[in-house]
């Protein structure tokens, strides 16, 4: 297959479990300059031999590593930088994501293995930007042999049980000795943890145009990342939803298990939309709380370095596209544009106040 390797290099942003805490949380995968490192798998003596079927499968794993690649690198800013207002949801965090051929279900699993080189070991598959891990230089692609001396599980069950290794590590260490395998050589690090806010950042596998925060995740569907028209757009969205968690909306609306439920049904490489009917069993979220997580979103934004400007500009143009007629849209659920808007604007003059009296950015 002629452009195997960058599909290789793709499907590895693709994360189905996650090592930022204790495997709950996934992570962002940085631009690296070195993203043509091969993988640390036994060598090959000859380029694997795609079937048709496991073409079109790495094509879609692929596709969803793009995005959720893109996804994870705008998140990485407000995770970190917003650790202290996410207080209680905040946590150690190993800063970086592994897995291994087992983790792609079914058919997909011979994909990854013949396709993309993963095998029983764990390997790093995304490093938190601005993180630990990153800092000290640990890479996609890295095979997972030890941490503090046990050596890491491997095979279908290495990913759930990696979590009783990693977890009392993260507890009581401001850092994790690690022991990698890179290229067939066996390197030590010594990875400080990283505080940040423990959300999980999920990729929504389907065309609707929507964003959703059961409370613990966060998940942007594929629809509304291709209408962003920039990393900032999106990083506007991403802020929103995560100003929901942390402000308790869904447990507020008694929409947790709702959510959850969608989320959980838009995760798989064969999403189930079936959820997506009609309303989606989820409240329409009221002018008052969804006012307050736009106010609180802008700080978020500007406290991890993005533009404040023009917010308003973008809720709009999504009102104007997908108005609140168009059932499982954001607007449906989301539907006080013009409170959006004008807190939004309230809340740009408060930051822009603040900054020119050089106060913290605190809402």
């Amino acid at each position: 297959m002629q452009h195997l390797p960058s599909l290789r290099r793709l499907a590895l942003g693709l994360t189905a479990g996650a090592l930022l805490a204790a495997c709950q949380t996934p992570a962002v995968r940085p631009d690296m300059p070195d993203t043509d490192t091969p993988l640390a798998t036994a060598p090959r003596d000859s380029a694997p031999v795609l079937t048709p079927q496991m073409a079109a499968n790495a094509q879609l794993l692929t596709k969803m590593a793009t995005l959720q690649d893109r996804l994870y690198r705008v998140a990485a800013p407000l995770l970190i930088n917003n650790a202290e207002l996410c207080k209680t949801q905040a946590r150690n965090l190993l800063g970086f994501t592994a897995k291994n051929r087992y983790s792609y279900p079914g058919e997909f699993n011979e994909a990854a293995h013949e396709a993309f080189g993963m095998g029983e070991r764990l390997q790093v598959t995304g490093v938190l930007a601005g993180s630990g891990a990153a800092k000290v230089g640990l890479r996609v692609g890295d095979g997972l042999v030890s941490a503090a001396g046990k050596t890491l599980p491997t095979g279908p069950n290495a990913l759930a049980s990696a979590g009783a290794v990693f977890g009392p590590i993260i507890a009581t260490r401001s850092a994790l000795p690690l022991s990698i395998e890179r290229n067939g050589d066996v390197r030590d690090l010594n990875v400080p943890v990283t505080r940040a806010c423990a959300f999980a950042i999920e990729l929504g596998n389907a065309d609707s145009v929507n964003a959703y925060a059961d409370g613990s995740r966060i998940m942007v569907t594929r629809g509304l990342i291709a209408f962003t028209r920039n990393d900032n757009e999106l990083a506007l969205v991403v802020a929103k939803t995560m100003a929901h968690n942390m402000l308790g909306h869904a447990a507020v609306q008694r929409n947790s298990a709702t959510i959850g439920s969608i989320i959980d049904s838009l995760v798989g490489v064969r999403p189930d939309t079936s959820m997506l009917i009609g309303s989606g069993g989820i409240k329409a979220m009221p002018a008052d709380l969804d006012a307050a997580a736009d106010r609180l979103s802008l700080y978020l934004l500007a406290r991890a370095g993005y533009d404040i400007d023009n917010a308003g500009t973008f809720w709009k143009r999504l009102h104007g596209t997908y108005p609140p007629t168009v059932l499982n849209g954001y607007v449906a659920n989301h539907p006080s544009t013009g409170a959006r808007v004008a807190a939004l604007d309230k809340a740009e003059d408060e930051i822009k106040a603040r900054r020119a009296a050089k106060k913290p950015l605190l809402p």
